[in-house]
């Protein structure tokens, strides 16, 4: 069949979903409470069903009032046990999937079920409405006659008490349908290769004379493979390898600190740049724009959503509200009830509304990932926007970073401490310095007011970071793939001194 007609009949079967998505458009908080009416109804003959009678639960007051939110770690004897062999102890159907997930808080693994619904009805859904919405929006698309470019974590699937566990990429390469092979580069053996620097060159030799016309991966590991690419090639830019190339889809860390090295390496007016918010619990969000940065959350995959107010997560005055009742421009931390079982669940996330009709989101951080040593509530969407102005004011460019508090001590006020490893230096590192403060000052207000005067906050430190720093810290960490992340706020500095520590210390 030829690629043009193979291209027409693709882009007219995804764009059949537009209508199902109009109606949650249309009746998002009806959409919502009848999902979770099923969700409560399937699970009801569970252990956990029993424990906490969803049979009876008939409204979402009584949900909300019965069952307690819940984190990973409160879950995990529940999870393991299913990993061991049990069943219906927490979702109806089998569980034989486990996503492996270190996260970038804890070296200890997570292991986040995957029920089959959760595979076809959230993460697969979700995979072809982002391919959907991007070809609504984009009538002249020849996206299908070529490949997919797709760069998943390192993981292989291993085997144990007949259940399997991996990267919830590797998971997803594994179990998709054989026709999506045929769409995507490179092949499921390479990218399913666990050892991360081996894979790469693998990928670079098979991808190099494919047809490739869009990306899918996340932005800082995507940028790595792009760099070798162009090195092993000797050319100037993508497009010189891959002319047809029209869009990147993105998503696992901000593209905000990278958008300037992205566009030199893709010299193309009219690329586009696609966003999504997924994780091992559940594709969450697609943006449905051209040329935003907003996502549109996805209500019929199978999650009901509930939001905690930053302002009070974790004390004792601490509120949990639905969908109908968030409110724009407030931090939430999500939480979650999934077609995997996860009943009220903590994803650790934070996300703000952009907008309440429909209901769109950024995201904007970590529940643990922030700095409030200070009162300064510094969220990694205000790190990442301010790097990329300071990298727009004087040229530089970015590989990685993480923040850190320096405490008080005596009568030294505190401050706060940056490791950044540049890929292009600033030609003043005091311009560099001034421009990021400032403008940190302008989009966090409690940050300002700690820093005016230096009255609580002294001016920010900056440590360049040497080649390669943040890259050997990954993979002496044994963190080297396409889902792991450098944590980029804590308000601890065990991150960053392990970090400076190895900065004259050059791994072979």
């Amino acid at each position: 069949m030829p690629t043009q007609l193979i291209n027409s009949f693709a882009s007219w079967v995804l764009k059949q979903r537009i209508h199902q998505i109009e109606l949650f458009l249309k009746y998002p908080n009806e959409v919502q409470e009848e999902l979770l009416m099923n969700l409560i109804s399937a699970a009801k003959n569970t252990e956990l069903g029993k424990k906490y009678n969803y049979a009876s639960i008939n409204s979402y007051a009584t949900f909300a009032e019965r069952i307690p939110i819940s984190t990973y770690e409160e879950l995990q004897p529940l999870i393991e046990r299913t990993r061991q062999g049990e069943q219906n102890v927490f979702w109806e159907s089998p569980i034989k999937w486990f996503a492996k997930s270190s996260g970038t808080t804890n070296a200890k693994s997570k292991f986040i079920p995957v029920s089959y619904e959760a595979l076809e009805d959230c993460h697969y859904k979700g995979s072809k409405d982002l391919l959907c919405m991007y070809l609504n929006n984009n009538e002249n698309s020849e996206l299908f006659t070529g490949k997919s470019l797709r760069l998943g974590g390192s993981s292989q699937i291993y085997e144990d008490n007949n259940s399997f566990f991996g990267d919830l990429s590797a998971i997803l390469i594994e179990n998709m349908p054989i026709w999506a092979e045929f769409s995507s580069t490179p092949s499921n053996r390479i990218s399913l290769m666990s050892e991360w620097e081996s894979k790469m060159a693998a990928i670079i030799n098979e991808t190099k004379r494919e047809n490739v016309t869009s990306f899918a991966g996340v932005p800082s590991w995507m940028l790595v493979l792009m760099n070798k690419m162009l090195e092993e090639t000797g050319k100037g830019n993508l497009l010189e390898i891959w002319p047809n190339l029209e869009v990147y889809f993105h998503g696992g860390v901000s593209f905000n600190p990278y958008r300037e090295q992205y566009q030199n390496l893709l010299p193309k007016k009219d690329f586009k740049y696609y966003e999504i918010y997924n994780a091992s619990e559940g594709f969450f969000a697609i943006q449905d724009l051209n040329h935003s940065s907003d996502l549109l959350l996805m209500l019929d995959y199978g999650i009901f959503y509930e939001f905690i107010p930053m302002d009070t997560f974790g004390t004792p005055n601490q509120k949990v509200i639905r969908l109908a009742d968030v409110e724009l421009n407030k931090n939430y931390a999500i939480v979650i009830t999934t077609n995997s079982g996860l009943f009220r669940y903590l994803v650790g996330d934070t996300v703000r509304f952009t907008s309440l009709n429909p209901f769109r989101i950024r995201v904007t951080g970590r529940t643990k990932h922030h700095i409030n040593v200070f009162g300064e509530e510094l969220m990694v969407e205000n790190t990442d926007q301010a790097l990329a102005k300071a990298c727009h004011i004087t040229h530089a460019e970015i590989i990685d970073y993480t923040v850190a508090p320096i405490f008080m001590d005596g009568k030294e006020k505190g401050a706060h401490e940056w490791m950044i490893e540049f890929k292009k230096k600033p030609a003043d590192m005091n311009v560099f310095q001034k421009a990021l403060d400032e403008t940190l000052q302008t989009l966090n207000s409690d940050y300002e007011a700690k820093r005016y005067n230096n009255m609580t906050l002294n001016p920010l430190v900056i440590n360049v970071a040497r080649e390669h720093l943040f890259y050997d810290w990954l993979k002496d960490n044994n963190k080297l793939g396409g889902q792991h992340k450098i944590p980029r706020l804590s308000n601890q500095r065990d991150y960053l001194e392990q970090l400076k520590s190895m900065q004259e210390k050059v791994i072979v």
